[in-house]
């Protein structure tokens, strides 16, 4: 199954070493959205989409990239990193399934974790989760990728200790 993973990991790799972690099991190219060639998704199985979340959103290098994406068919995950909780009310994955749908894109799962987070009020004390995302983290990462090769075996349940995978 060729597998191209689109990440955008800028203030601490948080979102990179998941994005690693899941293209050991899938196989996958990992490419930040300016690397990522359209045509290469287009001929892709599956793409993973994701970033770490700055101020509730994930970050618009990524949400921009996937808006110009052109319509088509396939399938794809979303995935993220971030110092808070994704609260089901309002969660920052969200936004980009639907966008990816209206594209033609056929959303197989989410998957967050928490991680490293060091934006204004947590600065002061060196930043949350400082040792996230950990080796729990990474593999939570594998075993959502395991699970997207076959899709009838996407988990939807907490993955404990902040990671979760929401299929849908």
């Amino acid at each position: 199954m060729k597998t191209v993973i689109v990440c955008a990991s800028v203030s601490h790799g948080n979102t990179r070493r998941i994005a690693d972690s899941m293209a050991q099991v899938l196989g996958a190219k990992v490419v930040s959205p300016e690397e990522a060639d359209p045509a290469e998704l287009a001929a892709a199985d599956l793409v993973g989409f994701g970033s770490g979340v700055f101020y509730g959103r994930l970050h618009s290098r990524l949400t921009d990239f996937v808006k110009a994406l052109p319509t088509g068919r396939g399938r794809a995950f979303v995935f993220a990193t971030s110092g808070l909780p994704e609260l089901p009310v309002a969660p920052y994955t969200r936004p980009l399934v639907k966008i990816l749908e209206g594209k033609g894109y056929e959303v197989d799962g989410r998957f967050t974790c928490r991680a490293l987070d060091t934006w204004a009020p947590f600065r002061l004390v060196g930043g949350i989760n400082k040792q996230r995302p950990n080796s729990g983290d990474a593999a939570a990462a594998r075993a959502f990728a395991r699970s997207l090769t076959d899709v009838s075996q996407i988990p939807s349940t907490d993955c404990g200790k902040g990671a979760h995978v929401v299929g849908l």
